[in-house]
Order: structure tokens, then C-alpha cells, then sequence
């Protein structure tokens, strides 16, 4: 198992070409099953979450090609099983995604209940109820997941009563090939799932009210294939962005949007940041300055977003002042706090907030990574903290981030892998 070396850096400068978005590239994957025809999915990033749903596919009888610029054709017509296996699904919770669009394209689904990141529980009720809403029968058994339906699933209106990315997704892929119009109330409105929504329409879809939290489908007996890009990965974008920050340095960021990122942004500009963008590109240059410190709470999109929590929360360790991070999405996602006060942080969680005082110097330190976003923020800690810091179980940040370790170099960082 590799791990990550990190050394004290000098403050990050230069410019670097942001990923396709992993959040908006598993469900449009997870959507090719829907069409009558080969799909053409561009822009994919390089990650271990990709990979894994590309092996689900395939293990399904799914043709799937894939070239040097990770554009990936996908064949659905050439399915053979409609199970998702639990040796694929465990290592990824995405993978729930393929329930949907198999039980709606072909009426029967077996998915196993999918793993991921332990940084809380995360119901698939929500998902389960929508389509029984729309026909479905459902059995789970063996820690399988179970779906038929007798001809099309039925349009339905669904009232969502916890926003959910995910259950948002499957629920609208359903709803694309049902029978009759579907409602999704309290939809989430992410800029991946409208990602996806344009991805749908692409292909023939009829939606309504994409970006609002009200989704009405009418549903269409087929879909066509298409060619379809996805949209650039606004969390990398982010965490790059706060790396810049908590070094007091300067980059910029190419292939990215800064309007899909406007609440991250406001809270650098109140960390101290001077920013600017253009259609594609966004730079942030700290003057040499130490960041503030900002509070911040996680909510839904548009709100602040959860993925985005632990990287402010590593940047408010070596900010001035004191910023308080409240997480409300999940409950144990301040669990990389005990990892910086490992670094010498000044962080004390009193439930699910976390009071951060800011110190002049972190010191680096052997650390665990025990999720995704938390990896990257150990990483964001170690470029500011005098010595060696050692980041182990980095497996969590290769389902994220493409090449962060060579993308980081680009930028200056004192960072290599090694094996372990």
C-alpha cells in the first residue's frame, strides 16, 4: 500500500489543469445503461472510483472501450447480467447508481449494498422508496438489494424528504424510460446531478426544472446515445485553491468554473484570498499573507459543501484567528481533527463543530488517512508544517484526486509516493 511523503514547501505557485468531476462522471456512467446505443463519455478522470465502475459494467457484459484521453465508449446493448456484485460494489458506494437505470432499461436489478468512505451512515432508503413509488418490487436479502418491475416503471410523485445526491440521481435515471410523468420534490441540486440531468436530456431525456429542487420528467419509451463531456471537478478545484491559501501562495487553475464553486469562494475571499477567473480558468494569490480564519457550515448545494470541510478546517489550523466548522451532512466527518492535533493543531470538537485556533506552524508527524476529503486535508497540513509528515492509507486519495501528488510538484510541493 503506497503512502505519501510530505516535506515543508515553499508557498505553492503556478498553474495546473483541473480533472473531469468523479461525482459527475459515476452517474453519467451509470446512465449509458439507459440508451439503445453506443455512448461516448469524455473528460473522465483518471481515479480508482472510474476504474471500479467501469469494471462493474464490463462485468455486467457491458462493452466498454476506453483511449488515451480517458474517453470511454460504452456499449450497452451488449448487457448480459443485471448484478451488481458485492467483491465491486463494497469498495465504492456509487456504485448503488446502476440500481435505476437497470430496473428501468431492462425491469430487474440485483445491486449489493455498496461500501465507500466511513464517514457516517448514509440510507439508501430514500432511494428504495421512490421506485416502489414507481412500481418497482423490492426484496433485500443476503445483503442484496432485489428490484423487478412488471413492464415500464410508472411515473410517480416523489417527495424526497432528506436532500440526497444520490437518491436525486437513480430516482431521476429511473424516471427518464418510466411510464407517465415523475415529480422528484426536494431534489438535490448539485451541480453534478444538473451534470447529469444534461447528460439525460443529451440523449433524448424530457426534464424540467433542472438546477431547482423540483424535477419533472416525462418519461420516453427509449434513449439514443450521445457524445458527452463532463464537467470539471469543482472539490479538486477547491482543495487546490485552499492548498494555495494555507501556503500564503499564488496559482491558477485551468479547465475549471468558478460558478460552480461560489460559496468556497466567497469563504477564501474572507480567509484573505485575492481572486479572479474566466470562463475556464480561476487564480488566487494570498500576497505572501497568512490566511484568516473563517467560520463555515455545511449545507446542501448552493450552501457550503461538505467535501470542501476538512480542507478549511486544515487551513484554519495555521490561519489568524479562531473559525468554527460546524459539519451537518454527515456525523462523523471531523474525524481527520484528531489527525492535525497529531501535527501540533489547536482543534477541539465539541459534537459536530470543530473550534479551530490557528497556529504559526504546524510540525509534521506520522498520519492516517480514514476518508477521502480527510486525506487531502493531512496533505493541505503537511505542505505547511515544518519537517516530515507521513500520510499512510492513501488508497482514500487515489479515489479522488488524479495524480495529486504530481499536480502538487507542478505547483513546488515537497511531496512524493512511496511504497510501502
Amino acid at each position: 500500500m503506497d503512502k505519501l511523503i510530505v516535506n515543508s514547501s515553499e508557498p505553492l505557485d503556478g498553474d495546473i489543469r483541473i480533472s473531469g468531476a468523479k461525482n459527475a462522471g459515476l452517474p453519467i456512467l451509470a446512465a449509458t445503461l439507459l440508451a439503445d446505443g453506443p455512448m461516448h463519455i469524455c473528460n473522465l478522470p483518471h481515479l480508482n472510483d472510474i476504474t471500479t465502475m467501469l469494471a462493474l459494467l464490463r462485468c455486467m457484459g457491458v462493452g466498454v472501450t476506453i483511449d488515451e484521453k480517458m474517453c470511454v465508449e460504452v456499449d450497452p446493448n451488449s448487457i448480459t447480467d443485471y448484478t451488481a456484485p458485492y467483491d465491486l460494489v463494497k469498495t465504492m458506494r456509487a456504485s448503488i447508481l446502476v440500481l435505476g437505470p437497470i430496473l428501468a432499461r431492462h425491469g430487474v436489478a440485483n445491486v449489493s449494498f455498496p461500501g465507500g468512505c466511513a464517514i457516517g451512515s448514509r440510507p439508501v432508503d430514500i432511494h428504495l422508496r421512490g421506485l416502489e413509488a414507481m412500481g418497482a418490487e423490492i426484496e433485500v436479502s443476503d445483503g442484496y438489494i432485489r428490484a423487478r418491475s412488471n413492464g415500464r416503471l410508472k411515473g410517480a410523485h416523489i417527495f424526497m424528504d432528506t436532500v440526497t445526491v444520490g437518491g436525486t440521481e437513480n430516482l431521476l435515471m429511473a424516471a427518464v424510460l418510466a411510464d407517465g410523468k415523475t415529480v422528484l420534490e426536494n431534489a438535490a441540486r448539485e451541480p453534478e446531478v444538473v451534470d447529469l440531468a444534461n447528460c439525460l436530456i443529451a440523449m433524448g431525456a424530457d426534464i424540467e426544472g433542472v438546477g431547482t429542487d423540483t424535477l419533472v420528467v416525462h418519461g420516453k419509451e427509449r434513449l439514443n446515445g450521445c457524445t458527452f463531456h463532463v464537467m470539471p471537478d469543482r472539490i479538486e478545484t477547491g482543495t487546490f485553491l485552499v492548498a494555495a491559501a494555507a501556503s500564503r501562495g499564488r496559482v491558477k487553475l485551468r479547465d475549471t468554473r468558478a460558478d460552480i464553486l461560489e460559496s468556497v469562494l466567497l469563504k477564501l475571499e474572507e480567509a484573505g484570498a485575492h481572486l479572479s477567473s474566466g470562463d475556464d480558468w480561476i487564480s488566487l494569490d494570498m500576497k505572501g499573507n497568512r490566511p484568516k480564519a473563517v467560520n463555515l457550515r455545511t449545507a446542501p448545494y448552493p450552501a457550503f459543501p461538505t467535501d470542501m470541510q476538512a480542507q478549511f478546517t486544515a487551513m484554519n489550523a495555521v490561519a489568524e484567528g479562531t473559525g468554527t466548522v460546524v459539519e451537518t451532512i454527515f456525523e462523523n466527518r471531523l474525524i481527520q481533527v484528531h489527525e492535525l492535533n497529531r501535527m501540533g493543531a489547536d482543534i477541539k470538537l465539541e459534537g459536530n463543530t470543530a473550534i479551530v485556533t490557528g497556529v504559526e506552524r504546524l510540525k509534521g508527524a506520522p498520519v492516517m488517512a480514514t476518508d477521502l476529503r480527510a486525506s487531502a486535508s493531512l496533505v493541505i497540513a503537511g505542505l505547511v508544517a515544518g519537517g516530515e509528515t507521513l500520510i499512510d492509507r492513501i488508497y482514500h486519495i487515489d479515489r479522488g484526486y488524479e495524480c495529486i501528488e504530481e499536480k502538487l510538484q507542478q505547483l513546488g510541493a515537497n511531496i512524493r509516493r512511496v511504497p510501502d
